[in-house]
């Protein structure tokens, strides 16, 4: 598997291209955007994951991640970064970031991050290119319930006319629920089957997100149908396909 590092400190960097060769990856250096945008563009095999810092010279980790994200959904992208501000965060999620982990860090945790994404990577690669009828709507290309139809591969939600696109947190918080239709999901459990348990995620990381999806999949969002709130515990996802 074949890692690109996006890092302007030559130190930090290179001790993680020698800490993930000695896991077994291939690993690629860039120390600003251009460089990283030409490297993903151009690299054969493809880059299957990222790691990349928020601070570097002439152009954003945001921008990065957004410009990456425009012709690529899929590919895991860890920030890592000394910003610690939750609006940084978010800003984060926002453009498409999977996981976020802050400086300084434990580098068993982001090897263990590196292999829960990669793997969730192959997988999501190998359900994209199933084929074939299939009753297990994660599997399956596309899922409709109520009004609303999901897109698996292009990220994309169809509401009556509508268009909405999600970003991969999104999605796999979608794809998520889906899975487990009916049961009650603890935002702690969320944490940890979603996000790996991160410490820097909290539990309002989670309300947020489900506000944002209730605003694409409701028809009142004040009011949900689809995505329930359980009182003091979590969320409880219902299509209406299938009895809870």
């Amino acid at each position: 598997m074949r890692i690109l590092i996006v890092e302007d400190e030559e130190a930090l960097s290179l001790g993680l291209k020698f800490n993930f060769e000695q896991e077994g990856y291939e690993v690629l250096l860039a120390g600003d955007g251009p460089a990283a945008l030409q490297i993903f563009h151009t690299s054969v095999p493809r880059i299957d994951l990222i790691i990349l810092d928020l601070m570097l010279p002439g152009m954003s980790g945001y921008e990065i991640c957004s410009a990456v994200r425009s012709v690529n959904k899929l590919v895991p992208i860890i920030i890592l970064s000394a910003r610690m501000l939750v609006e940084d965060r978010m800003h984060a999620f926002d453009v498409g970031a999977d996981q976020y982990i802050t400086k300084p860090f434990a580098l068993p945790e982001l090897l263990n991050r590196v292999r829960n994404l990669l793997e969730r990577y192959r997988t999501i690669l190998t359900d994209a290119v199933s084929t074939g009828p299939s009753s297990d709507p994660v599997i399956s290309a596309t899922f409709s319930f109520g009004n609303v139809r999901i897109d698996f591969q292009s990220f994309e939600v169809y509401v009556d006319d509508k268009k909405f696109s999600l970003t991969t947190l999104e999605m796999q918080l979608l794809r998520y629920f889906i899975e487990h239709e009916g049961e009650v999901l603890s935002r702690h459990r969320i944490l940890e089957e979603v996000w790996d348990q991160s410490a820097d995620v909290t539990t309002r990381t989670i309300d947020n997100f489900v506000l944002r999806l209730r605003k694409v999949l409701e028809p009142d969002s004040a009011r949900p149908r689809y995505i329930l709130s359980v009182r003091g515990t979590g969320y409880r996802f219902l299509s209406g396909n299938s009895k809870p």
